[in-house]
This record gives C-alpha cells, structure tokens and sequence, in this order.
C-alpha cells in the first residue's frame, strides 16, 4: 500500500494521508504480530493485546468506510470493509483459541 499511494489513492477515491495512516497501521500489525508468532510462549497480556488491536482495527476500518462513502469508491469501500471483517474474524478466532495460542509451541 505505501509503494503504491497515489494509484491507490486515485482507485479508492481516498487522500494519500488517509492510505499512509491505514498502511503504517498494517505495518505495525504485521511486526507485532510475527513477533508474537516466532516465540515459543505468549504472555497472555501480549495475545490481549493483539485480540484488542485487531477488534479495534476492524471498528476504525468500518468508521473510516462510513467517513468516506460519499466520495471513496467500490474498491475503497470493498478493501476497507474486507479489511473489517478479516480482522474482526481474526480478532473472534485469536479470543477463541486463546488458550492454545498461548500454550508453549510443540
């Protein structure tokens, strides 16, 4: 997304700044979460953490779908409300399998 800024911000009908913000955030998820992924034990403070940010992500990503539905376009609005409902389910999954997820890896 942020190789990609202004085609992005022309196909979506959304400003730059606003791509920036939803790219670094996807950044900073992808970081997290594969450090999370490598160790062998998850504190459950750490998955918590993750189960929030995700539940949290999926509501900016609706809340920015809903700002900007007057002037984004389909694919703006599909990649915004995908997002929504990827991480949403992400979110219900990590709090279902918490227990596996922080028991030491095999």
């Amino acid at each position: 997304m942020l190789l990609l800024l202004d085609w992005l911000a022309a196909l979506y009908g959304m400003p730059t700044d606003l791509l920036v913000f939803i790219g670094v955030a996807n950044m900073l998820y992808a970081s997290y979460s594969f450090s999370l992924a490598i160790r062998r034990t998850r504190t459950p403070r750490a998955l918590n953490a993750l189960i929030v940010a995700n539940g949290v992500w999926a509501l900016v990503c609706v809340g920015i779908a809903v700002c900007w539905a007057d002037t984004a376009t389909l694919f703006g609005m599909a990649h915004l409300l995908v997002e929504a409902l990827f991480v949403g389910s992400l979110a219900s999954l990590e709090w279902k399998w918490r227990g596996q997820l922080l028991a030491p890896g095999r």
